[in-house]
C-alpha cells in the first residue's frame, strides 16, 4: 500500500468515526476550510477534527486545548497543540495568523463569547463557529411544559454540572455578528439527526427546528475590540 493510499484509508477511517460518534458538524466545518490552508482549533479536543482537516484537506492545522487529557491527546497523535484558555490565551496571538479559526462546540462555554469572536476575526481571514441552538423547540417545550432547564443529545449536563454558561440561540448569534460588523459567509443548520436543513429557510425556520448550526464568517471591517 502507497502512502498515499495509507492517508485516504486513515481521513476515510476519521470520517467514518466521526459519522458513528454523531459528529456530523465537524465534517460541515471540514467542508468549509479551504486545502492547503492554516487552520487555528480553538477547544480542540481529541484533536478529532484537527487530525481530519490534516488528512483530507492538508491543512497547517495547529490547536489549542484547556484540559491537560486532551492536549496530551492531540500530541499523541502528533499533532500541534498546545495548552490554553480561549478567554485569555488568544489575545497573544498576533493579527493575520491563520486562513480560518475554528471554534467547535465550545462557544457557549466560553465567559466571553463576543470578545473570543472578535480575537478569532483578529486572528484569521475567517472564523468557523458551531453551537448548540438553544431555540430548538424540543427545548422550548421542555421549559415550558416541565419548567425545568433541557437535557438533549446536545445539552446533556444538567443544569448544576454544566460546562455551558452562555446558552444562545441561532437568532441570537446572526444578530451577535450584525452587532460586530462582521459578515457571514455562509452557514448551516442541522437538525438533531444531523441532516442539513434547507439553506434558504428563514431564520425563525432554523431557529425553531436547527438542532445545531455551523457558520462561517469573515471581517466585513475591522472589528473593534471590547474592552
Amino acid at each position: 500500500m502507497s502512502d498515499e493510499d495509507v492517508t485516504q484509508h486513515a481521513a476515510q477511517d476519521v470520517i467514518e468515526r466521526l459519522s458513528r460518534a454523531a459528529r456530523v458538524d465537524l465534517l460541515v466545518v471540514a467542508n468549509m476550510v479551504e486545502p492547503q490552508s492554516r487552520v487555528l482549533d480553538v477547544g480542540c479536543g481529541d484533536g478529532t477534527l484537527l487530525r481530519l482537516l490534516a488528512e483530507e484537506r492538508g491543512v497547517d492545522a495547529r490547536g489549542i486545548e484547556l484540559s491537560q487529557r486532551g492536549v496530551n491527546d492531540c500530541v499523541a497523535k502528533g499533532l500541534s497543540v498546545v495548552q490554553g484558555d480561549a478567554d485569555t490565551d488568544l489575545a497573544d496571538y498576533p493579527d493575520n495568523a491563520f486562513d480560518y479559526v475554528i471554534l467547535s462546540q465550545t462557544l457557549q462555554a466560553t465567559r466571553q463569547p463576543r470578545k473570543v469572536l472578535e480575537h478569532m476575526l483578529r486572528i484569521g481571514r475567517h472564523a468557523i463557529v458551531s453551537f448548540p441552538n438553544f431555540g430548538h423547540w424540543r427545548i422550548r417545550t421542555q421549559i415550558a411544559m416541565k419548567g425545568r432547564m433541557p437535557i438533549t443529545e446536545n445539552l446533556k449536563y444538567y443544569w448544576y454540572e454544566t460546562p455551558n454558561i452562555h446558552f444562545c440561540t441561532i437568532r441570537d448569534f446572526v444578530t451577535l455578528v450584525e452587532v460586530m460588523d462582521a459578515k457571514i459567509e455562509g452557514g448551516v443548520a442541522l437538525d438533531r439527526f444531523g441532516a442539513p436543513m434547507l439553506v434558504n429557510a428563514p431564520w425563525w425556520v432554523w431557529n425553531l427546528f436547527g438542532d445545531q448550526a455551523v457558520f462561517r464568517l469573515t471581517r466585513e471591517a475591522k472589528v473593534p475590540m471590547m474592552k
